[in-house]
């Protein structure tokens, strides 16, 4: 919640500084799906999955991510990818799901519902936004998102850090802004533009890179050690991505 607040503090400086136009009506349907899936859902439910999860864990199941941003995006553009796309999908759903039950013991855990659920409202939100970024700067449609949100995440701050008051630390100080500014808001600005310029379905295929770069980092960062199938599933999902991308549509 506090870095959705940190964040749109930072948008909306932006969007006065700039004098930004409010939407048209008819964006801000999506708009809200942006917030409730971008703002909102992705963040809260995978800070709730990595309660249970590891990081190397979380990353390889987030894989799924592409694959679902590039289903709503066909549900939502009416394009009809090839029959190839589908199947190097399926194989790629396929390895994640069989990666995350067997770290589970054979059946999902909380924290694994926990990433389902954040792909489907990530994914929509991410679509969404590739789409409202024709219409406007890439960089107001995750602005005006956090600006919308501020009624859930600006009583959401304040409830969560008096029922669990923060011990603060440089080191989570830094995380925290670097989560604010870099992930939540400056990243959101070049994606949105990215999506626009190439295609919310070609893009979508980049994070594929997410995965391989979050195993890397939770080693380098958190000191985790990586379950041995964990990056054979990860390359085996970037493969199936490539497969994606190459794709006749």
């Amino acid at each position: 919640m506090l870095r959705s607040v940190l964040a749109a503090a930072l948008a909306g400086t932006c969007l006065a500084v700039c004098r930004a136009r409010v939407p048209e009506r008819r964006h801000w349907a999506g708009i809200a799906v942006v917030a409730g899936g971008v703002v909102l859902g992705f963040p809260l439910l995978t800070t709730l999955a990595l309660k249970t999860s590891t990081t190397s864990h979380a990353a390889v199941v987030i894989g799924l991510l592409p694959l679902a941003t590039a289903a709503c995006s066909v549900a939502r553009t009416g394009a009809r990818p090839s029959r190839t796309f589908w199947i190097a999908a399926s194989v790629g759903a396929a390895a994640v799901i069989a990666f995350a039950l067997q770290q589970s013991g054979g059946a999902p855990t909380t924290g694994d519902l926990y990433l389902f659920a954040a792909l489907l409202v990530c994914a929509a939100g991410y679509a969404e936004g590739g789409r409202l970024a024709r219409h406007m700067p890439g960089w107001q449609v995750i602005g005006w998102a956090l600006v919308l949100a501020l009624p859930v995440t600006g009583p959401g701050a304040v409830w969560a850090l008096c029922a669990e008051p923060p011990h603060l630390t440089g080191r989570a100080v830094a995380g925290l802004l670097w989560l604010a500014v870099g992930s939540t808001f400056l990243g959101m600005v070049v994606w949105y533009r990215g999506m626009a310029a190439i295609g919310v379905s070609r893009a979508s295929q980049l994070q594929l890179a997410q995965p391989l770069l979050t195993l890397v980092w939770s080693v380098v960062l958190l000191g985790e050690q990586l379950p041995p199938a964990a990056p054979l599933t990860a390359l085996a999902v970037l493969a199936c991505i490539v497969v994606t991308q190459r794709a006749r549509t």
